[in-house]
């Protein structure tokens, strides 16, 4: 196997577990902003989160891992949209808002 193979193949190998990893945090990502509407009262619009940013950081032990930001929307009454935010440092939800209908003194249901 010569050196541009194998840079090929780690190359693939590399985006193949980013491409997982990916899907897995957002799959976490989901699960917390569906909980999290579920406890406010509110309902998640669209029933998807979508990736605003992704970045290195690093984690409480010094060590570097993929910070991801994700956006979704979600309604108080129906007639509404509000932004909330899911950031994930890995796998690791570290923040959560849903708190922009409290700013907007909508009342919850």
């Amino acid at each position: 196997m010569t050196g541009f193979e194998l840079s090929a193949l780690v190359l693939l190998a590399a985006l193949a577990w980013f491409w997982l990893d990916s899907l897995k945090a957002r799959e976490a990502g989901m699960a917390e902003a569906r909980a999290a509407c579920r406890r406010e009262g509110v309902q998640l619009l669209d029933e998807t989160v979508a990736c605003r940013s992704l970045r290195l950081a690093r984690d409480d032990d010094g060590h570097a891992a993929l910070r991801r930001v994700y956006e979704f929307e979600y309604s108080g009454s129906g007639d509404d949209r509000y932004h909330g935010a899911v950031v994930l440092l890995g796998r690791e939800v570290v923040m959560l808002d849903v708190g922009e209908h409290r700013r907007a003194g909508q009342p919850l249901h």
